[in-house]
């Protein structure tokens, strides 16, 4: 921020300028995020948009008119399309299918209990057909633990999910990728990445006979219904700390705000720009982004 001729740097930028010497600044531009809406057929505890079956928001043709347009100006850059379920919105298929044919990577990031709303059930087949990668929720391989953050039943679901996705090839075609997500159920960081991804394929495999392609760990921010479920615990300063205290300046290289452009339901427009505290939450330990893990 500038304020008569003073540039005021917030605690974020503060602490990027003194472990590296120079401020936060944005890369070559690698993937497009769409957010296609906050309709949800769920409600999850750690949303950070606080999507739900309630809300309404989806992104209108007109704005996805606009997507397309950026799209073409960026050929080849990987198109990540997020929720609430994107999958909700009305407009959702000849999105992808235009995608596709434009010659995009199109990676959809699915709570896969999606596939069992009605009328959904085309979904498994939709994506192999147009090699759409996918990156699944599943914030835990033990059923009490995801229902406990997600909801009743939706373990089951995912299991069922992931085994319809394994046998159109998912995860055994280079082509179909399925990663799964974990974040933590609590006010902590994250594990090391690859040790709960052996967790992971280890107990998946042995109870269900499920597989995936890799595990991405993400920490929780502390916004949205996260943030409201610290504050109802009076654990938002502890976390905050927790963050501060575990900045990692070999994360900064590898911040997905400087390697890509974030476009919301309605329209707005967001990269590395403005920064907050919140951006600690990217920063801590081993570092967070939508693709997991930024440091070994």
């Amino acid at each position: 921020m500038i304020l008569q001729g003073r540039v005021f740097m917030n605690d974020f930028d503060k602490a990027v300028r003194q472990n590296l010497g120079k401020n936060l600044e944005a890369a070559e531009v690698q993937t497009i995020q769409v957010n296609l809406g906050l309709r949800c057929n769920l409600s999850c505890r750690h949303c950070h948009v606080e999507a739900s079956p309630e809300r309404q928001e989806v992104m209108s043709s007109q704005t996805m008119d606009s997507v397309l347009r950026l799209a073409r100006a960026l050929p080849g850059v990987l198109i990540d399309i997020t929720g609430g379920a994107p999958e909700l919105n009305p407009e959702f298929n000849w999105f992808i299918e235009i995608l596709r044919k434009l010659g995009h990577p199109v990676q959809v990031r699915s709570n896969l209990t999606v596939f069992f709303e009605p009328g959904m059930d085309y979904l498994p087949e939709f994506y192999r057909r147009h090699q759409v990668q996918l990156v699944a929720s599943l914030p835990c391989y033990l059923d009490e633990n995801v229902c406990a953050q997600r909801g009743a039943g939706v373990h089951k679901k995912s299991v069922e999910a992931i085994r319809q996705l394994n046998a159109l090839g998912y995860a055994s075609r280079p082509e179909l990728p399925l990663s799964l997500v974990y974040n933590p159920g609590g006010p902590f960081l994250p594990p090391g990445q690859s040790a709960l991804e052996a967790d992971y394929r280890r107990h998946l495999q042995e109870h269900y006979g499920i597989g995936f392609t890799r595990l991405l760990t993400i920490a929780n921010m502390p916004i949205g219904r996260f943030l409201d479920e610290l504050k109802s615990q009076d654990k938002e300063v502890s976390y905050r700390d927790l963050l501060e205290e575990s900045f990692n300046p070999a994360t900064v290289d590898g911040l997905m705000c400087r390697h890509q452009i974030c476009v919301a339901w309605d329209g707005r427009l967001a990269d590395c720009v403005v920064t907050g505290k919140h951006c600690f939450g990217c920063t801590a330990g081993c570092g967070s982004s939508c693709g997991g893990a930024l440091v070994a």
